[in-house]
């Protein structure tokens, strides 16, 4: 039985520039990938912070309390900043697929349609492990083919 081991001093040290362009195409699209879900959280945590009329409309039709909003934004900027330290980045993909679990569980319970509202938590949270999963060997060997 082989072990797997996150440690990252036992990572492939070769540059990615004697590995080939290729090498270099996942983590930079792994990036990409990151950077433009990370500009749609930072946008809803954002708007939470803030303290918006048209966050507290939404609250109210999701049946949450408007006051709530608040704390619900710190929550999702706190996950996401623990997403993007690399150090961290696993943990904070873990918190936020569950954040957006309860997205979905909300959208469930008021009954909004599937494919726009349910499953866009989904679509959110493949961007984030499909971005870390191209940008961190570690993930790729955790969860990647044998």
């Amino acid at each position: 039985m082989t072990t797997l081991t996150l440690d990252p001093h036992s990572v492939d040290k070769t540059s990615a520039a004697a590995r080939g362009p290729a090498a270099t195409l996942a983590p930079r699209t792994g990036w990409t990938l990151t950077a433009l879900v990370s500009a749609f959280l930072l946008f809803d945590a954002s708007i939470k912070l803030l303290r918006l009329d048209m966050v507290a409309q939404s609250a109210r039709e999701l049946g949450y309390a408007p006051e709530t909003m608040f704390a619900t934004g710190l929550v999702l900027l706190t996950c996401l900043i623990i997403h993007l330290i690399p150090r961290t980045a696993v943990l904070g993909a873990v918190l936020l697929t569950g954040y957006l679990g309860g997205a979905i569980a909300t959208h469930v319970r008021v009954g909004n349609p599937l494919l726009s509202h349910t499953l866009f938590p989904i679509y959110i949270a493949a961007f984030i492990w499909g971005g870390l999963y191209l940008r961190d060997a570690r993930v790729r060997g955790l969860i990647g083919p044998r």
